[in-house]
């Protein structure tokens, strides 16, 4: 059986909270949802996000580069033949991650579609309910415990919390929200490169200082400057996550030759889909860093594969798979769902996804 059709659907969905962090302010879902359809009529879905600031993608550059590029070498090839096409997607082009990341997860789709498993079991797992984080987006203490309190209250137990945007008034902001949670809920910070490698360990060490129980701290300097980082990871002790540094598995080697960082968020957008995905959590395993995985601003779908590779090979942390959750309304039908602070994976071929609902939506076959 050959595939034979690749669609591209632009997608545009409300958030019902304006998410809000050092880098941006986004309203929306803006996003390509990548159709491969096989001969019988299966259709295996994957996502690429547009996030201008943290990935450079776009729809409009994802949607080309699936159309003029990377399709034509899909049509036609053997549907089964998961390893190759893949591969074939990952060799065709420079860069352009997001794009690749759509079409491996769509073929992974597509290939646990035809055996009749979901996504997961084709990964090698058989968890249908996966742990989440939820975001804080960044703002002032007082609307940052508000509205910890009542994630606490929805029953959410760890909470990313945004910084980054005003060094001087991040302990304030974390010290509101431990105060809003009580001691057993976690906190983490994420300052989305906001702070100087010295704002880095001023304010991370006032915060142990001040024995506000902190998981980690996400991301704190600019993401190429991994001298700063390592500086930043030498001088505090609270772990060190990486995320805009790591892409690739050469960005991450350069992160454990350097010891400039404890773990790593791996996420499906930066490093191209759930091939890449794995190796990158076989190289921080093998070196001793922790991992969590995570999503961008992105839809069911794109959080579908990533939870069911969470579901699949595991974290050390609990993963950051809320973007879909901040959503107005579902713009798939079928697929993920949330319960409480849990990703519920459905128990039904390849990612669940049944089909696009109508919304902002532009197809092109």
């Amino acid at each position: 059986m050959t595939i034979a059709a690749v669609r591209t659907h632009r997608l545009s969905a409300p958030l019902h909270t304006p998410f809000v962090t050092a880098l941006r302010r986004t309203t929306t879902v803006d996003t390509l949802v990548v159709e491969v359809v096989d001969g019988d009529g299966r259709s295996g879905f994957g996502e690429a996000p547009q996030v201008w600031q943290v990935t450079g993608a776009s729809v409009a550059g994802a949607e080309a580069c699936v159309r003029e590029l990377l399709a034509p070498l899909l049509i036609g090839r053997d549907a089964d033949d998961l390893q190759a096409a893949c591969a074939l997607v990952h060799r065709a082009v420079v860069g352009n991650e997001s794009a690749k990341a759509a079409l491996d997860v769509a073929l992974h789709d597509l290939a646990a579609r035809r055996l009749g498993v979901p996504l997961v079991r084709l990964l090698g797992g058989t968890a249908l309910r996966v742990p989440t984080d939820v975001t804080l987006a960044a703002g002032d203490a007082v609307d940052l415990a508000a509205t910890a309190a009542r994630r606490g209250a929805e029953g959410f137990t760890v909470l990313k919390l945004k910084v980054g945007t005003d060094a001087r008034g991040d302990l304030d902001r974390v010290r509101a929200v431990r105060a809003a949670v009580g001691p057993d809920v976690r906190i983490r910070l994420d300052a989305n490169q906001g702070w100087t490698p010295r704002e880095a360990v001023r304010v991370i060490r006032a915060i142990e200082d001040a024995g506000l129980d902190v998981e980690l701290v996400e991301q704190p300097v600019h993401r190429r400057d991994l001298d700063g980082l390592a500086w930043v990871s030498d001088r505090v002790d609270l772990p060190i996550l990486a995320d805009e540094s790591v892409f690739d598995v050469r960005d991450l080697v350069e992160v454990i030759r350097r010891r400039a960082a404890d773990m790593v968020n791996v996420k499906l957008a930066k490093c191209g889909g759930l091939q890449p995905a794995r190796t990158l959590l076989d190289l921080a395993a093998a070196h001793g860093m922790g991992t969590i995985v995570g999503s961008m601003m992105e839809g069911p779908v794109g959080v579908g594969a990533a939870a069911s590779l969470v579901a699949a090979y595991g974290t050390t942390a609990v993963s950051d798979l809320d973007a879909a959750w901040w959503l107005a309304w579902s713009p798939v039908s079928g697929g993920i769902r949330y319960e409480g602070a849990s990703v519920l994976l459905p128990d039904a071929p390849g990612l669940g996804v049944t089909g696009l609902r109508e919304a902002k939506i532009q197809t092109h076959a």
